[in-house]
């Protein structure tokens, strides 16, 4: 029997190192608004006014092409390494010991994420959700591409109609208080019941005016302008308070492109080795099929004025989902078109040691924000206008560019990559590269 060991440089795959370092640098992008901005802010440019800026036209650029596609290709590629990581441990120990290695990875990783949390401050940490999903996938490790390209268009579908139930609850809520709104009150007394029902419109209602939009900017940015304990307490109140909602949306929302990965994984997709033309498909299908959804999605807040109460009313279904998926895919049909091209080696060639270091510059990246947008240190949260603040985008990606291509000369792994493998296998793993 041989001895279980982490993945050796001469293993790896580079196109897998290159999406992920591509992946690891867009999710900064997509998260950014929440590290520096008010969450009434963030994704929305009227509260500001910031129309016909420099501003808006990053905010739309970001929404309509990148929303959510940066995690959907992380969340593919973690799909990837769970079958590379099994297939590789079971040619390498016999027994219970690939799964050993694997459920003692993720709950690993389950630890990082409540330091990612509780310690660095992020709240919109995401290790937590690959902790718990990647366990589900051991189960598909063996599946074929097929069964497991099919369980990912069902997980489309759950995942649609989750976001439609909701949709279509809110959308009761307003009819139902219409309704209540109608009745002439100086003749017929209101049940509790109407009174609710009521309620529950007006307050939302109000809660989408400028006035009250800006009363919540102003107590976020007394919370997260304060020092440590004041920040401690909102950030990781913020993600308490939004994790069961969110992991009742984001179950179905990874679980398919941890399925589309292992699939792609096995066809070749992500190792480069499939036809051009199925890189063709991605990306023109892809990108086709998804901005166009993605920019009616985007025209239909337009038009509402970002009034979500008008929006859920004259919207009739909600297709954000729809969306992001081709999107992501089209993507990485792009990236791997131009990765096989070989016109642009060089630039990929800076992506790789990024990719090989995705864990390191996560959790770099939660630093970093924390120190410049936090209170209790450089304290820039809600002082920088939209534009500005993608400037400092830029300059962690150039940081973190140059730092990995420097790191990796000199040592296997990245930091935080070496410790989660000496914590996986259970003993001290080599660290630095032979002269």
């Amino acid at each position: 029997m041989t001895t279980a060991a982490p993945t050796s440089q001469s293993e790896r795959i580079i196109t897998l190192d290159v999406l992920r370092g591509i992946a690891i640098l867009g999710i900064l992008l997509m998260n950014i608004p929440s590290f520096s901005l008010s969450g009434v802010v963030g994704s929305n440019p009227s509260v500001l006014n910031e129309f016909g800026t420099i501003s808006y036209y990053i905010w739309y650029a970001v929404d309509w092409f990148f929303d959510g596609t940066q995690r959907a290709l992380f969340s593919l590629l973690f799909g990837a390494g769970i079958v590379l990581f099994i297939s590789r441990q079971e040619k390498k120990s016999n027994g219970l010991e690939p799964a050993d290695y694997f459920f003692r990875r993720q709950l690993w990783l389950m630890f990082f994420s409540l330091v990612d949390v509780y310690i660095l401050l992020w709240n919109g940490d995401i290790l937590m959700d690959y902790a718990i999903y990647g366990m589900m996938m051991f189960v598909f490790r063996n599946q074929t591409p097929k069964t497991l390209i099919i369980a990912a268009c069902i997980s489309i579908l759950f995942m649609t109609a989750k976001e439609n139930r909701e949709f279509f609850k809110q959308k009761q809520i307003f009819e139902r208080g219409e309704v209540v709104a109608a009745i002439d009150t100086t003749v017929t007394k209101l049940t509790s019941k109407q009174k609710n029902d009521l309620e529950e419109m007006t307050s939302f209602k109000k809660r989408m005016t400028t006035e009250s939009r800006l009363k919540r900017m102003k107590e976020e940015h007394e919370k997260v302008r304060g020092n440590y304990e004041s920040v401690y307490e909102y950030r990781t109140g913020k993600y308490i308070e939004n994790i069961v909602e969110y992991t009742y949306f984001s179950v179905w929302d990874v679980l398919t492109f941890m399925l589309l990965g292992m699939a792609f994984f096995k066809l070749g997709i992500v190792t480069g080795s499939a036809p051009m033309k199925v890189y063709w498909w991605l990306c023109i299908g892809g990108l086709g099929i998804g901005l166009t959804l993605s920019y009616f999605r985007i025209q239909f807040r337009i038009d509402n004025q970002f009034d979500w109460f008008k929006y859920i009313k004259n919207v009739p279904f909600s297709f954000y989902e729809l969306s992001r998926v081709p999107r992501a895919l089209g993507i990485l049909g792009l990236i791997m078109l131009l990765y096989k091209s070989n016109w642009f080696n060089g630039i990929f060639s800076l992506f790789r040691p990024v990719g090989q270091m995705a864990f390191t510059n996560y959790l770099t990246q939660s630093l970093i924000c924390s120190l410049v947008f936090n209170g209790f240190a450089l304290g820039l949260y809600g002082h920088l206008q939209r534009y500005e603040v993608y400037l400092i985008v830029l300059g962690i990606w150039i940081f973190q560019i140059i730092f990995c291509n420097i790191w990796m000369r000199y040592f296997l792994y990245g930091p935080f990559e070496w410790v989660w493998r000496s914590l996986t296998y259970w003993k001290r793993q080599a660290f630095i590269r032979a002269s």
